[in-house]
């Protein structure tokens, strides 16, 4: 069984090391010779780092970052509208962190390389994909201009928002709200700088603006460009300074397009799309590389079950599942940016009304800093009850402590898992059943509350017994 991967980001190589674990052969095709060296993602939430522990770089991965301290919103002025503080999860993880993409690449690759299943060819583009059966691919040596058929059991496109693979399965993209460009300045300093350690949004609509502490010595600023509006005509050292940064080098500036798109189609039978080649959101919410671990991490398990003889019907559920909840991702990421930056003076006063009024409710405000996503739509291998006020099912398990050195998730394996308190288990439930009073996690007794779990291994919950 071999599964080629096109994009060697941090998906590509993310679904390649979920795939090996699983014995499957993986060959990565990247165009670029070696990792694109520029800063792009820098953060991640605490479900996300629950695909990179799958994966088996997490904490490798958390010794190169650095966990955030919230969202702190601010007015033109810059005087502080509202903060939403992070802290620790529910996942075994920070809530939120921050970090440089090229580190994250250099902790992925390093695995890759020690993974005797899977190979990296850099420098090759893919010309065609040819079906049915085993699945052909013309590559072409962007260095040579040799070309050559590669075959491979299955083809996952995780190749960016220009995407070969989706062009190439006759995907498009559609519109879930207006695209904006701004401007995105990376930032060195030689000393820490004494800003607050969580991210800055400027509610601005004149001029909406995000500052951020990255990692180590490096931070970032973003500047919202006009309609028309160079990079060139902006005074970038006034704009700077105004967030603390006189003592900082600029290490790049970049205009980035930033959309909010998802793919009408994410399979033509045995080549899939996953990440920004299936979907693209706005930066608001921070989720747009969380959202990419999350498909190949919801899709390499049915993969493997599939090329392992599994109906083929599995590989259906990945649009049914991941579309939805990107879709969903998407629309808050693109209304909350209306919210923090859209509209003129009136909506400067109703702005500062609303979150003031948020956090006097301790109930807004703890859902407002919260990083939990939205769970999975009823389905073939989500059994929500239609009306499910509070149901874990089609969410993720939450990963609290236990006893000894392992993480809840690797105590379950890499199947299917059963979790109980003592409640019956259905006999058609697979996979091994753990009791959580045996595992030294009183959390997990407190929310399993007397219930029976069927857990899915991606962690989802897929099931409730009581």
């Amino acid at each position: 069984m071999t599964v080629v991967v096109v994009g060697a980001g941090p998906v590509g190589v993310t679904a390649a090391l979920l795939l090996a674990r699983r014995g499957v052969d993986v060959l990565v095709l990247d165009r670029h010779p070696a990792a694109y060296p520029q800063p792009r993602a820098v953060h991640l939430d605490d479900e996300s780092l629950r695909v990179l522990q799958a994966a088996g770089v997490a904490d490798a991965f958390a010794a190169v970052s650095r966990p955030m301290a919230g969202l702190r919103l601010l007015d033109g002025a810059h005087r502080t509208l509202a903060e939403f503080p992070r802290g620790d999860g529910e996942h075994g993880w920070p809530q939120a962190s921050m970090f440089s993409q090229p580190d994250l690449e250099a902790v992925l690759r390093a695995a890759l390389a020690a993974e005797p299943r899977a190979e990296l060819r850099g420098g090759v583009e893919v010309l065609h994909v040819e079906q049915p059966g085993p699945v052909r691919l013309t590559v072409r040596d962007r260095a040579t201009g040799a070309e050559e058929v590669l075959a491979a059991d299955a083809v996952l496109g995780c190749d960016g928002a220009n995407s070969t693979v989706r062009r190439l399965i006759g995907s498009w993209m559609h519109d879930l709200g207006p695209s904006e460009r701004w401007l995105v300045v990376d930032l060195a300093a030689d000393a820490p700088l004494d800003v607050w350690p969580g991210v800055h949004q400027v509610c601005d609509p004149v001029r909406p603006a995000t500052f951020m502490p990255i990692a180590g010595d490096r931070y970032r600023a973003e500047f919202r460009l006009a309609p028309g509006e160079s990079p060139a005509d902006l005074d970038l050292s006034e704009l700077l300074g105004r967030f603390g940064t006189e003592d900082c080098t600029v290490v790049r500036t970049a205009e980035y397009t930033y959309a909010a798109q998802v793919a009408d189609r994410w399979r033509d039978r045995r080549v899939l799309l996953c990440g920004d080649a299936a979907h693209l959101t706005p930066p608001f919410i921070g989720q747009g590389l969380g959202l990419g671990l999350r498909d190949v991490h919801q899709l390499t398990w049915k993969l493997a079950a599939v090329l392992d003889g599994a109906d083929h019907a599995l590989l259906d559920t990945h649009q049914a599942e991941r579309a939805p909840h990107a879709r969903a991702l998407i629309r808050v990421a693109v209304l909350l940016g209306a919210l923090m930056t859209g509209g003129g003076e009136r909506a400067v006063l109703a702005r500062r009304a609303a979150l003031t009024a948020v956090q006097r409710v301790p109930r807004l405000a703890a859902f407002a800093a919260a990083s939990r996503t939205p769970p999975l739509r009823r389905g073939p291998l989500v059994r929500r009850p239609r009306v499910a006020p509070g149901s874990p099912v089609g969410a993720l398990l939450p990963q609290p402590p236990v006893a000894g050195p392992g993480r809840l998730d690797d105590l379950l394996g890499l199947g299917w898992a059963v979790l109980t308190d003592g409640a019956p288990v259905p006999e058609d439930w697979p996979g091994p059943v753990l009791r959580a009073d045996r595992l030294g996690s009183p959390e997990l007794v407190r929310w399993l509350g007397g219930r029976s779990v069927l857990v899915r291994p991606d962690r989802i919950v897929a099931a409730v017994r009581r």
